[in-house]
């Protein structure tokens, strides 16, 4: 009996009698999926699968990239040398995670220069959170914290993820954004046990990313376009406001621990749920940035571009210096066939 991964890649034969109907693959693919097996690039998948994976991807790689731009922006001062040394590694690693996303999805068909162009031409989205200014040193801290935070609660249940490529791009990314959180934990914990004027700072930039961090899961559940389906197809094993629940529970400790509030007064514990209950989230704000109309949305998009545009001239020379060497190789494996002829 063939396998259930031969049945997945198998392709429809040239004599039509023994051909499988399109509904025999959507079975395998559906059983596949029910079983918890991984899906592979070779396997047959329903376009609306594919679109959805390519949809997510590539939002994912597009908030790894435009995310190097707040933090980046402390490296030259950064208060000391170890701290400029572990942030030059984060955003080292964040450009890192974005090319796993993309090498992901182009195992899906789509190539790096489509996603970048609809990037930058707006058609495809990134995260919301990296449209609000960093202003101050504290804010590294609490985009280390809560933004990588936030991403963690979201991407560790990727690492289970249906699609294969993309769940083991997750396993590496996950490592690396926890360390990330642990190193906004550390600077927040140091300003906040400093002077008086650091936690303040501390206090300061805590109480500007808290809420645009519950807007990273996406909207609620009643209000999301694609998150049923994707829980279905298993891209997706928890909800946005299952998420963004986990992630309140887990911070309100931690906030503590830090000697920091977070700025919600209807924050509070309810024993019947076993959660913390929190406010009303300001959607408004999130459609509003998520349309381009955030503090920063212009100014990202506008050095991403011109990065890019920067950027050419190596891309060119490393694809000549590619050209090169595999025209040489070539040269010489035909060089050793014609020797081995004579």
């Amino acid at each position: 009996m063939a396998t259930a991964a031969a049945q997945r890649t198998a392709r429809p034969q040239a004599d039509g009698a023994a051909a499988r109907e399109p509904a025999d693959y959507q079975r395998v693919f559906d059983a596949a999926v029910a079983a918890d097996e991984r899906i592979e690039p070779r396997d047959w998948m329903p376009d609306a699968y594919r679109a959805t994976l390519v949809r997510q991807i590539a939002q994912h790689a597009h908030s790894e990239i435009i995310g190097m731009q707040p933090e980046a922006n402390w490296i030259t001062r950064a208060p000391s040398l170890r701290r400029k040394a572990i942030l030059m590694a984060k955003v080292q690693d964040e450009a890192g995670h974005g090319l796993y996303l993309y090498s992901a999805a182009e195992t899906l068909g789509t190539g790096r220069d489509e996603l970048l162009d609809k990037l930058h031409s707006g058609r495809q989205k990134y995260s919301s959170i990296f449209n609000y200014p960093t202003l101050t040193w504290a804010d590294v801290g609490a985009i280390g914290w809560l933004v990588d935070g936030a991403a963690i609660t979201n991407q560790v249940p990727l690492c289970r993820c249906s699609y294969g490529p993309y769940a083991r791009a997750m396993v590496r990314i996950c490592k690396e954004e926890s360390f990330h959180q642990r190193q906004g934990y550390e600077l927040l914990l140091a300003l906040s046990k400093g002077t008086p004027e650091q936690h303040a700072m501390a206090q300061d930039a805590v109480d500007r990313w808290w809420w645009p961090s519950l807007m990273m899961f996406g909207p609620p559940d009643d209000e999301s376009q694609h998150s049923a389906q994707s829980m279905a197809w298993k891209i997706k094993r928890h909800s946005n406001d299952e998420l963004r629940q986990r992630f309140v529970d887990i911070c309100v400790p931690q906030a503590e621990s830090l000697g920091l509030t977070l700025p919600d007064p209807d924050l509070t514990w309810n024993e019947e749920r076993g959660h913390y209950d929190f406010g009303p989230i300001d959607w408004s704000e999130f459609w509003d940035v998520l349309k381009g109309n955030g503090p920063c949305n212009e100014q990202r998009l506008t050095q991403r571009k011109r990065a890019h545009d920067e950027g050419a001239w190596v891309r060119e020379a490393a694809a000549a210096y590619a050209a090169k060497h595999t025209g040489g190789a070539e040269a010489a494996a035909h060089e050793t066939t014609g020797a081995e002829r004579a």
